[in-house]
């Protein structure tokens, strides 16, 4: 019932966007994605990949600016918010990546034609397979204060290598690679995604799955 008036809400919003912005928010929209902001406005929105703060230095999606996800995906990610404005009035949920279209998966994927494919798929889920960004199941995030600056997480978003990935933690606080700081920055944007239902993955601190992939193939579209 909640996911149904969500949806509802998004089909006025499509008549202010430029061509290119509502084709693409109007197929989200048709396949039942929600913008994650009317799920909680309280949750702040920057897309990497509308600007060229990313790995591939492009403007991926033209003007689209809404982070749009399933409807699960998105009530997870307002008990996510929920959560975290509990135990930390002063922070938001900040999200830089949301659905992404299978065709923008493809730029990505090309953006790195001198990576071997295994060590390309660490970073950039392979588009024959499919993305679980593009079943609008996952999403990029970090924990920011309210006027939307990002915390201290040790790395940037997008950042390729170790000091990136969760599961080396550990290893790099000893080494002296990311400090106490940086890693309970980490927890907090990690402790309230867990609690609302998301997983992690191993070499990205900012990514986290609302389903698995096969789960998300077994009962989502994939976004084209």
């Amino acid at each position: 019932m909640i996911a149904a008036v969500l949806v509802s809400l998004f089909h006025s919003f499509a008549l202010s966007l430029s061509a290119e912005a509502q084709s693409l928010e109007a197929s989200m929209v048709k396949q039942g994605l929600v913008d994650v902001q009317q799920a909680d406005p309280s949750i702040l929105v920057d897309l990497k990949y509308t600007t060229t703060d990313n790995f591939v230095h492009k403007d991926v999606y033209g003007e689209l600016t809404r982070a749009y996800l399933q409807p699960m995906a998105a009530l997870k990610l307002a008990a996510a918010s929920r959560y975290l404005q509990e135990k930390h009035p002063d922070l938001r949920l900040l999200v830089y990546d949301a659905a992404r279209p299978r065709t923008a998966q493809v730029k990505l994927w090309n953006a790195l034609p001198d990576m071997p494919e295994r060590q390309r798929r660490q970073y950039v889920a392979d588009p024959r397979e499919g993305s679980i960004h593009s079943y609008g199941c996952a999403v990029d995030l970090t924990v920011a204060t309210q006027d939307g600056t990002p915390l201290d997480m040790g790395t940037s978003f997008d950042y390729f290598g170790e000091l990136a990935y969760p599961s080396r933690e550990a290893r790099l606080f000893q080494a002296g690679k990311l400090t106490r700081k940086q890693l309970a920055n980490r927890q907090i944007l990690r402790t309230a995604m867990l609690r609302a239902g998301f997983t992690r993955i191993e070499y990205e601190w900012w990514h986290f799955n609302a389903l698995s992939r096969s789960r998300a193939k077994a009962t989502c579209r994939i976004l084209e």
